[in-house]
Order: structure tokens, then C-alpha cells, then sequence
């Protein structure tokens, strides 16, 4: 027998830091897509993106009582863990041997169906359009394809610190539109 419960964000979190399993559920239920589609934006290959998306929702289980509502929305900390773990796991030494190891196919360039999901369905890119382009073309290096701070200042050429500070600029302005 299952129910179809709504929660707000304040009940999700408390029902999560008391371990309850079907807040859990509906967790998975209600975000496991968006946030396999951040991680294949980092990670193209379905079958580890999965397990990376089961490796994040383990952590998220683990590490409820750090979330603090204060420092932004529950979504926006569980995109950063599934963000993080995309990241850590092409920097380890398995994926980058697998990589260097995998076969190409001889429709290298074409991507297949559902390797790119849209993030329209979430409503992020109509709120990502909205910022300004040198915000808009960080977020989207930063957290849609998976770039560090370092990496991005690095490809355009631009001081460390002015990377930060637009991209700290973009995320206030990002809560604005979401709140």
C-alpha cells in the first residue's frame, strides 16, 4: 500500500534526520532525476552515472544532520553532493584507466538518446537563462559539466579569484529567483 504524500521542505528534512523511510522514497522518488542528470552531464557513461546517483543518495542518507536550511535549499546541497561525487569519481585512477581503456564507436560525435538530459523539466535552464552570461557560462561550466574553480579560470582566462566571486555573484542571484 503506498500514499502519496507532499511534504514542504522543512517536514521533508526532519522526517529525513529521523531516518524515516518514506520521506526517503519520496526524496529518491521526486529528485533522483535531476540529479542523474546533473551527474551525466559530468559523467556520460548511464551505468556509472547510476552508481554514482546511488552513491550520492547513500551519502545524502548519511549526512542529513549537515544540512543546514540557512545556507541554501535542500535541493541545492544535495546538487553540490551529487556534483562533488560526479567530480571525484573521473579524478580517480579506475575511471581515468577505464577511459583511457573503453572503445570508441564509430558514431563517436553522436551522443545516444537520454545521455543528455534536458534540465528543462526541473525549470533550471529557464532560470539559468536569466542570469548574465558571464554568470551564466560559469554555472553552467561549474556545475552542468563539472569544471573546478582552477580548471575554469585556467580556459578563460581569468584570475582564480574573479571565477569565485562571479560565481558566489551567481548564486545569490540564482536563490533570488528560486525564492
Amino acid at each position: 500500500m503506498t500514499t502519496a504524500n507532499t511534504y514542504t521542505e522543512p517536514e521533508l528534512v526532519q522526517l529525513l534526520r529521523q531516518k524515516e523511510e518514506t520521506a526517503f522514497k519520496y526524496l529518491y522518488d521526486h529528485y533522483a532525476g535531476a540529479l542523474n542528470g546533473v551527474i551525466l552531464q559530468i559523467i556520460p557513461d548511464q551505468a556509472l552515472a547510476s552508481d554514482v546517483l546511488q552513491e550520492v543518495f547513500v551519502n545524502i542518507w548519511r549526512r542529513m544532520e549537515t544540512y543546514d536550511a540557512s545556507k541554501g535549499r535542500l535541493f541545492t546541497w544535495m546538487l553540490n553532493i551529487a556534483r562533488n561525487a560526479a567530480i571525484d569519481m573521473t579524478r580517480s585512477k579506475a575511471y581515468q584507466n577505464s577511459q583511457k581503456n573503453r572503445e570508441l564507436d564509430s558514431d563517436v560525435h553522436i551522443q545516444p538518446e537520454g545521455t543528455n538530459p534536458s534540465l528543462d523539466h526541473i525549470g533550471l535552464s529557464k532560470v539559468i537563462g536569466q542570469l548574465k552570461e558571464e554568470h551564466r557560462v560559469l554555472i553552467d561550466l561549474a556545475y552542468l559539466k563539472g569544471y573546478t574553480h582552477e580548471e575554469i579560470a585556467k580556459l578563460l582566462e581569468i584570475p582564480l579569484g574573479t571565477v569565485k566571486t562571479r560565481i558566489r555573484a551567481a548564486l545569490l542571484q540564482l536563490r533570488k529567483f528560486l525564492t
